[in-house]
């Protein structure tokens, strides 16, 4: 059974408040508990910050991590009606009901099966080094060709990889990374881990992070970031955080996350289980391009055993 957070219903007044807020220009990027963000880093990562973010991706099962060819998972998660009114193209409620993804991660590209009551939406995402990169979407076997969907499409993908792999994805990549202060999480001491994501989620040139390692067991419990891939939510703040960390095929993997937005106003947004995981299919891009999955990529993400190794 999923365990979602049950959210109070909208208040019109509070709509109202909230629509004045989105509406307001956005405000700089704040250090402090509020929002640790990195508005300028220094030059090179600190050994403390490289230290801290090594120790957690060998945490999360980085060797056994390295064997990995393609990962198949899926998901199934709530959405509060009223994000989806606010922000119609990143939620994508009426398809983002559950979803099966594969990502092959040594060619970087990332395929999501979504479903919901709109239909089917299948994306092809093949992230760049150095550039944006390239998305495809369809919507029911058609191809979306409009800026916004595609631009929507294509940092949803990228922010769910981060979510799910966390520093085993950042650990070997060229990044600036500073330690900031620590943060309590959840039960959980955190040291924060700031820094820049070049390029960013989606079509942003870059994006701000903020990663909460816990100091006991090293696991990543929360994630701040920007949103700067679309052009309707440039200047928010967002952070996701995972629970239920189970052990399977040698990694560490959240399996529950929540989503809240920071800024412009604090509100709650997403609530999510990881409900299927398995590797190693011998999957080939061949396998995920296209309007729906072939070959290897069709069958189903083996469901996650019961409570394994639970933390």
């Amino acid at each position: 059974m999923h365990r979602f957070h049950r959210l109070p219903p909208s208040d019109p007044s509070r709509r109202r408040l909230v629509l004045a807020a989105l509406a307001a220009p956005a405000l700089p990027v704040l250090h402090g508990c509020a929002a640790p963000l990195p508005v300028q880093l220094n030059a090179a990562t600190t050994p403390a910050a490289q230290a801290v973010l090594k120790e957690s991706a060998e945490a999360h099962g980085l060797q056994a991590f390295k064997a990995i060819q393609d990962l198949n998972v899926s998901y199934a998660g709530e959405w509060r009606a009223f994000i989806g009114k606010l922000q119609p193209a990143l939620v994508d409620a009426s398809f983002r009901g559950s979803s099966e993804e594969r990502l092959l991660l040594r060619e970087g590209v990332v395929a999501q099966a979504h479903s919901g009551p709109g239909g089917r939406k299948q994306v092809l995402r093949r992230a760049g080094t150095s550039s944006p990169g390239d998305v495809q979407v369809w919507f029911n076997g058609e191809v979306a060709r409009d800026a916004e969907r595609r631009a929507a499409a294509s940092l949803v993908a990228d922010a769910y990889a981060l979510f799910l792999l966390g520093p085993l994805m950042l650990v070997d990549r060229p990044l600036v990374v500073e330690l900031a202060e620590t943060e309590w999480v959840n039960e959980h001491d955190c040291d924060v881990l700031r820094m820049q994501l070049v390029p960013g989620f989606g079509h942003a040139r870059v994006d701000q992070l903020a990663l909460f390692i816990d100091r006991k067991q090293r696991l990543l419990r929360r994630v701040r970031f920007t949103l700067d891939g679309l052009e309707s939510t440039k200047g928010a703040i967002a952070e996701v955080e995972m629970y239920d960390h189970q052990t399977l095929h040698g990694v560490r993997w959240p399996t529950r996350f929540y989503e809240r937005l920071i800024r412009p106003v604090r509100m709650p947004v997403h609530d999510w289980n990881l409900t299927g995981l398995d590797i190693n299919r011998g999957l080939k891009t061949a396998d995920v391009e296209g309007s729906e999955f072939r070959g290897a990529a069709v069958a189903r993400a083996a469901v996650l055993p019961r409570r394994a190794s639970v933390g």
